[in-house]
């Protein structure tokens, strides 16, 4: 018996679990995402690790055919570059490569694949506090939410991909004998179904969340049986390539090529994406990032799954108790300052103000009421750096500094607060900017950051029909809703899912709207301008092989 069909069996019930999980949609998820459920020693471990990888090679992965090594990430927390070289190669390279590991990919059973895969993220499992540090010194999330991130729910989600593809792929027989009685005679058939990967497969990473964002779509790519180049963003490599060293590892154990999955680094000033992405031997292209280049690859002649920007709405209508609606706004919009795809950038407010259970709150004072509850939540020494993280871009970093280009009233200015751990770190929290209605040229455009405006608008309905254009307009990935009137939630949630958009009501206390849960929540809807996937229903991995059937009399 092979030793990948060994991997099968060994984790054949962690897929039975993952699959009864999908089936269910309740909490569920092999990795912890508590530091401490793992051994003692792994956060010092994980810390030498980073400051011995710091200013050199990478030379853990697969370096056949390279022509040099490059790299050009910056901390966010040190502000300084971090050093790491990883091996270049050619599109040409990585192409042929790719080629070459397709053709013995493609006829890899689904059961031996599987088990690599979920091998794989076992030994992925074992790198989670290495890969923290990756992230934070990438992208400047801070140390929890970089663990949990891109660690346990990084492979929650690439977990997800493989059994949904697990559950396509076998949903049809291998073979059947197919009679049809004609009277005097059967008409007899043997056949036989294949399910055929489409090809090279292309994962585009972001800059903000290089693992969680592209393990999705490349655990899909490879269960369906599709030889994949990991392109991540010059200025978040060496998280994902932590997941791509892993990866090779146990495909060269299995006596497979590890030029099945290849990392292909670039920089700024001398990108691959385009040439990767246009070559016609790519068949599939995974993408997250801004809308205009998600645009481009959509409109590519190949099967494209994309994240794009989204504006994200809050309506503030009705609520119980004010003082808990308005901490948990203020933590969804301060978390990882704002830099999340699901995070809230537009609170719609009716000028009546909002009802309570204790009596109607003029507009101004749940403003005002708003600003401070960002401020308390910053200016606390314990929870305000751990929540806030470090600005990843200097674009964005200008962007909230310069709100006052917006053209509304800036109730909150944003400021630098100090993490005593990282001096030089480059932070900013929260603005708040007030507009009105009529400035919907402004609040109908993606802010990255921490930049919230508050909408003053004539009534709830007119609340919900604001977010419904602009969602129509612009799409969004994500929409809270505050009202303790049963008749409002329905309209809110008719008329959101109308626009393919889920709602997050009354959310208080540890539940954000920020926040979606592998196994359970989609991700994206695909049925907006925010994205055209959704991770992970069927389509995520169906759209990645084709069924053929053959007949023999």
């Amino acid at each position: 018996m092979n030793t990948s069909m060994n991997l099968f069996q060994k984790h054949q019930s962690l897929l039975e679990d993952a699959l009864k999980a999908l089936t269910q949609r309740t909490y569920y998820s092999p990795y912890p995402e508590n530091p401490k459920a793992y051994a003692e020693d792994a956060d010092a471990k994980a810390k030498a690790w980073i400051s011995a990888a710091m200013n050199n090679n990478y030379a853990e992965l697969d370096q056949t055919g390279a022509n040099g090594w490059v790299g050009e990430e910056v901390s966010p927390f040190l502000q300084v570059g971090i050093g790491v070289k990883y091996p270049m190669f050619s599109a040409e390279t990585l192409l042929n490569n790719a080629s070459a590991a397709q053709a013995i990919w493609g006829k890899t059973s689904i059961q031996d694949r599987t088990g690599i895969l979920i091998e794989a993220l076992d030994r992925v499992k074992l790198r989670f506090f290495d890969i923290a540090y990756a992230t934070m010194h990438t992208t400047g999330q801070a140390y929890m939410m970089s663990f949990q991130a891109s660690g346990p729910h990084a492979n929650d989600r690439a977990l997800e991909a493989i059994a949904v593809g697990y559950r396509e792929l076998t949903s049809v027989p291998e073979k059947a004998e197919w009679v049809k009685n004609l009277g005097k005679f059967d008409l007899k058939m043997n056949k036989t179904w294949k399910a055929i990967p489409k090809g090279i497969s292309l994962v585009i990473g972001c800059s903000t969340f290089p693992v969680w964002n592209t393990v999705p779509g490349l655990f899909a790519s490879l269960i369906t049986g599709n030889a994949s180049i990991v392109k991540p963003h010059p200025k978040a490599i060496l998280a994902i390539a932590i997941v791509v060293e892993e990866l090779q590892k146990v495909l060269a154990e299995n006596n497979l090529p590890k030029t099945i999955v290849q990392l292909a680094v670039d920089t700024l000033d001398n990108p691959l994406t385009k040439v990767l992405a246009e070559n016609n031997e790519v068949k599939l292209v995974d993408f997250t990032g801004g809308s205009e280049f998600g645009n481009y690859i959509e409109s590519l002649p190949k099967t494209t799954f994309t994240e794009k920007a989204g504006v994200n709405s809050i309506i503030l209508d009705s609520v119980n108790d004010l003082k808990s609606v308005l901490g948990n706004i203020a933590f969804s919009t301060s978390l990882y300052s704002g830099q999340m795809c699901t995070a809230p950038q537009n609170i719609f407010i009716s000028k009546q103000g909002v009802q309570t259970a204790e009596g109607l709150v003029a507009y101004e004072d749940v403003v005002t009421a708003l600003c401070a509850a960002i401020t308390g939540l910053v200016d606390n020494p314990k929870a305000g750096p751990g929540t806030l993280g470090a600005i990843q871009a200097e674009l964005t970093f200008n962007r909230t500094k310069n709100a006052s280009q917006y053209g509304g009233k800036v109730l909150l200015e944003s400021k630098s607060i100090v993490n005593e751990e990282f001096k030089d770190a480059r932070i900013a929290t929260p603005v708040v900017v007030e507009l009105e209605k009529t400035q919907s040229n402004v609040f109908n455009q993606e802010c990255f950051g921490p930049i919230v405006f508050v909408v003053k608008t004539d009534d709830v309905n007119d609340s919900i029909q604001l977010a419904e254009t602009l969602v129509k307009a612009k799409g969004a990935l994500t929409c809270g809703a505050y009202s303790t009137d049963e008749a409002v939630c329905e309209k809110i949630a008719e008329t959101m899912n109308n626009a393919f958009v889920p709602v997050s009501f009354n959310f208080t206390g540890a539940g954000f709207i920020n926040s979606h849960a592998a196994f359970s929540d989609f991700h994206l809807t695909g049925g907006n301008k925010a994205g055209n996937a959704s991770f992970a229903n069927s389509e995520f991995l169906s759209k990645r092989f084709v069924w053929v059937g053959n007949r023999a009399m």
